[in-house]
């Protein structure tokens, strides 16, 4: 907004100058005072035209309130960080102190260094303690430099919450190195982490999983009030039981759903419900429900019965399966229900475009977890190596970098064996 306005005013400014100065030209070729070799503006020595004179000062004038019009800058800057303001020299000398690297400090979060109190000395003691390496703490410091704003007895709080679950002060370090932010929270979160973790270890879930995955990757679920957990995992027992699940087995399987993807908390409790209930309506049995769902990696709360709806729909028609054969496929490769229509068409036009048949697709559907890039380029190896894709599986060509390194790789020992052992003894005419 500022500076459109600033532009506008100068826009302006400049038109008067162009009118007041073509003006002066005008007058100029009338006028007694004009001098042929030279610009009106700068004619002789004399004064500039009054008309000039008169159309500058109101230009200036124009310029000058619309100036005050303009709302200052610093309203919309954090208040620790006005234009007249320094860094903190003490936060900047000890994060050198202690070789953080100031220079990423003040590229992402220049705003650190402009608060006080700070105690990045006292931080990085408490880091120490833990049993953690000054390379370490300087890598701590400058992914998550707001840990300096941290007073130290809340730090030293947090610590023993974290220390409930975690098994020892090094693998904690450790923890705090990967999720630093989940660690350095606001106090006001503690009452609620302290309930958060009681339900859970209530549940007789593992401490590893406890700590390294909801608290430290999803700190979100640990932070806001216990009540609304206990209504998800509530909700989950409920769906795991009408899927047929066995009690007996349902730690197991909650533990394994919020090791695969702890954000499953944070989602509405009915989503997982309403996809599953849509996937037992396209004819999956419960076995094969809690076995897709283990393999989703739960990601199926991700999901949405329309989309899938739409997917399932599509890859049918183009691989032209019965309904039952398309629960296999599924099981199969499950990413046929999450890719959107628009990809499913472009890597099975990828596939087929390249001499790949429907059928081999169907007998190895994780290839469509291939883009279509990845695919030629694989296929541009294979046939430099004289294996047809067309005559053979897609095995050779399915799976991970490492995976297809290794096939690959067999596949050039297999063309630079020799056709007879030369070590080997030949055998004669006894």
């Amino acid at each position: 907004m500022i500076k459109h306005q600033l532009r506008a005013t100068l826009s302006i400014t400049a038109n008067c100058l162009r009118v007041s100065l073509f003006s002066c030209g005008e007058e100029g070729r009338r006028s007694p005072f004009h001098n042929k070799t030279s610009h009106p503006v700068t004619a002789a020595k004399g004064n500039p035209p009054p008309r000039f004179a008169e159309m500058l000062r109101l230009a200036a004038t124009s310029l000058c309130l619309r100036c005050r019009r303009v709302p200052t800058l610093g309203l919309r800057l954090r208040p620790c960080a006005s234009l007249s303001q320094s860094e903190n020299q003490e936060t900047v000398d000890a994060l050198y102190d202690l070789s953080v690297d100031v220079q990423k400090v003040r590229k992402l979060k220049g705003w650190v260094l402009f608060r006080s109190p700070s105690y990045a000395k006292e931080v990085a003691g408490q880091l120490r303690d833990m049993g953690a390496s000054g390379a370490v703490v300087a890598r701590i410091l400058a992914t998550h430099p707001e840990a300096v704003l941290c007073d130290p007895e809340e730090v030293r709080s947090q610590q023993e919450v974290w220390m409930s679950v975690c098994p020892s002060q090094k693998e904690l370090v450790g923890i705090i190195e990967k999720f630093p932010a989940s660690f350095f929270t606001p106090a006001s979160h503690r009452d609620n982490q302290r309930s958060n973790i009681a339900f859970f270890q209530h549940l007789n879930l593992n401490k590893r999983v406890i700590t390294k995955l909801p608290m430290a990757g999803a700190p979100q679920s640990f932070s806001r009030p216990v009540e609304q957990n206990q209504k998800v995992v509530c909700t989950l027992q409920q769906t795991y039981l009408e899927l047929g699940g066995e009690e007996a087995n349902m730690k197991v399987c909650l533990q394994k759903l919020l090791s695969q993807n702890p954000f499953v908390l944070l989602k509405p409790p009915e989503v997982l419900r309403q996809n599953l209930m849509f996937l037992r309506g396209r004819g999956f049995s419960t076995a094969q429900l809690l076995r897709l769902l283990s393999k989703l990696r739960g990601f199926v709360s991700e999901l949405n019965p329309d989309s899938m709806r739409r997917s399932l729909a599509f890859s049918q028609d183009a691989i032209g399966c019965s309904e039952a054969e398309l629960r296999d496929i599924v099981l199969k490769c499950p990413a046929l229900l999450y890719y959107p229509q628009s990809t499913l068409a472009e890597r099975f036009g990828a596939l087929l475009g390249a001499g790949i048949s429907v059928p081999q697709i169907t007998e190895t559907p994780t290839v469509l977890e291939l883009t279509p890039q990845i695919v030629n380029y694989r296929l541009r190896l294979l046939e430099a190596r004289g294996y047809d894709i067309r005559g053979g599986g897609l095995d050779v060509l399915n799976g991970t970098k490492k995976d297809f390194e290794k096939s690959f790789g067999k596949l050039q020992l297999r063309g630079e064996r020799p056709l007879f052992n030369p070590v080997a003894p030949l055998r004669g005419d006894d």
